[in-house]
């Protein structure tokens, strides 16, 4: 059985918004994540993305600006199964201060673009940031990830 995830890169300058995960039955149990969850019954991508970012972070839409579909990654794990992931990156342009602090789920920090590469992270999302942050960043993109535990163990790219 697959899972149909969102994930949001918010951006505000030179900084982008993580949640450290701190849940210890969470598969990503002390890595770095962007904003986002799993699908409801009938939402679209956009729709799971924008009430996932708002249920963690109290940004609305409003507050978003260039909230843009950049891309699916197919993560695909011996351990944890499928997930197709729609990863989405927006600016946030809201007047109110995002503080970093906790929600249900983490920690929301604010990381400067130059640190997210030395984050503890899944190893294919430095893949991914490769197309949110650096070559490909203006176009979609396809990842597909192969994992055996937390071993990545092939990937594959294609960008449009």
């Amino acid at each position: 059985m697959s899972e149909l995830t969102t994930l949001c890169y918010i951006n505000n300058e030179d900084k982008v918004l993580f949640i450290h995960k701190s849940e210890e039955d969470d598969p990503n149990c002390g890595k770095y994540l962007g904003i986002g969850g799993h699908f409801e019954q009938g939402e679209t991508p956009d729709e799971c993305c924008l009430r996932e970012i708002y249920e963690e972070t109290g940004i609305t839409r409003g507050e978003l600006s260039s909230f843009t579909y950049r891309g699916i990654v197919t993560f695909v794990s011996d351990r944890y199964g499928v997930e197709y992931m729609h990863v989405f990156s927006a600016d946030y342009t809201g007047e109110r201060e995002v503080t970093p602090g906790s929600c249900s789920e983490g920690e929301l920090m604010w990381i400067p673009v130059s640190d997210i590469y030395g984050l503890p992270v899944w190893e294919g999302d430095k893949l991914m940031f490769d197309c949110l942050y650096k070559e490909d960043k203006a176009r979609f993109f396809s990842l597909r990830l192969q994992y055996q535990g937390d071993t990545l163990i092939s990937s594959s790219k294609e960008v449009y």
